[in-house]
Order: structure tokens, then sequence, then C-alpha cells
């Protein structure tokens, strides 16, 4: 009921609802352009619309009352971004138990224009060895969804180069703020 309903409102709202024909059980589902906080409202309309039982990370000051409850039950999982605590591992941990695992991630880390992406979706993927899913809202277009599956390589300068051409001409809310295609870390 809530995947129509999701339909239905992204349709009603001129969206486009876009995702590739194969669907991994477990992957890395990258969210870019990340400009504006309409992002997660949209996303949360396309996991809904997909059927995708997906956990997203967000910054831990989202999981305090009164909506931390709320945004776990949506598969939400706090992370500390201010100090380095083996978050890699244990997400590549979690894709070692579970047979169905979709975990979403925004690699710019933050709605602000930053210098380039963090490599911790990369890291995961690799150690955890599932695609990369390179998921979208396009305001230009009004599309949003997933663009498709990647394997990476283990080249980083390859599998940057990949993303980078799959994700050409997508706009985020404000462009301005969509950091450039580039590792930082």
């Amino acid at each position: 009921m809530l995947k129509n309903i999701a339909r239905r409102l992204l349709a009603l709202f001129g969206w486009q609802l876009i995702e590739p024909p194969q669907r991994p059980a477990r992957a890395v589902l990258v969210g870019y352009p990340h400009t504006s906080n309409w992002d997660g409202v949209l996303a949360l309309l396309v996991k809904l619309a997909l059927g995708l039982d997906a956990h997203w990370v967000g910054k831990d000051s989202l999981f305090r009352w009164p909506l931390g409850g709320m945004f776990r039950r949506l598969g939400g999982i706090p992370i500390d971004r201010s100090a380095r605590n083996g978050f890699v591992a244990t997400m590549a941990g979690q894709f070692a138990v579970r047979r169905e695992f979709l975990l979403v991630i925004a690699p710019e880390g933050t709605r602000s224009l930053t210098q380039g992406w963090k490599t911790g979706f990369y890291r995961i993927a690799l150690a955890a060895e599932v695609p990369v899913a390179l998921a979208f809202v396009d305001y230009a277009r009004r599309e949003a969804g997933i663009l498709t599956h990647l394997t990476m390589t283990g080249d980083p300068a390859t599998d940057i180069a990949a993303i980078a051409a799959h994700y050409e001409g997508r706009q985020g809310k404000y462009p301005a703020l969509a950091s450039p295609i580039r590792w930082l870390d």
C-alpha cells in the first residue's frame, strides 16, 4: 500500500521514477547530489515507491529526540562524523551477516559544497564485495531513483570516473552546492 501511495505522490508532483531492470539484494547506494533537506523527503518517497528495504546513514544529531526514534524505524543509522570509529568495518560486517542489505550513503557527507567525496562508501563496497548503486534526485529533469549498479574495480581513479560519467548532467535542488565527483580523503 505504501508503495502505491509513494508512486502516486511522486507522479502527482511531476516526478518520474527511474530504476534499472536488475536489483541486487545487497549494495551500497550512493545518494548524489545532496544539496537540500528536500532530498531526504524525495529519497524516502523513492525508497517506498521502489519497495527498498534500505538503511541510510545520517549525522548522529538527527537521531535525538523528538524524531530520532522515527528515523531509526525508517532505517536510519546514526554516525558520529567527528571521530573515526570503525564505521567502514562495522558496515562491511553487516553485509557479511545479511542476505539482503541496502545501505544508503551521501558521499558528500553534507548538503553544503565540499571539495569532493568521502571514500567510506567505496571502502565499504570493496570490503563487503558488493556493488555500488547510483541513486539520485535530479530536480532539472524531475527524475529520481537508481541510475545503475556498478561493481568497483579497486582502482580508485577508474571507479570515480565511471561514477562521474553516470551522474553527468544530474542537478540537485541547488546545483552550486553539488560537490565535484572526486575523492576527498
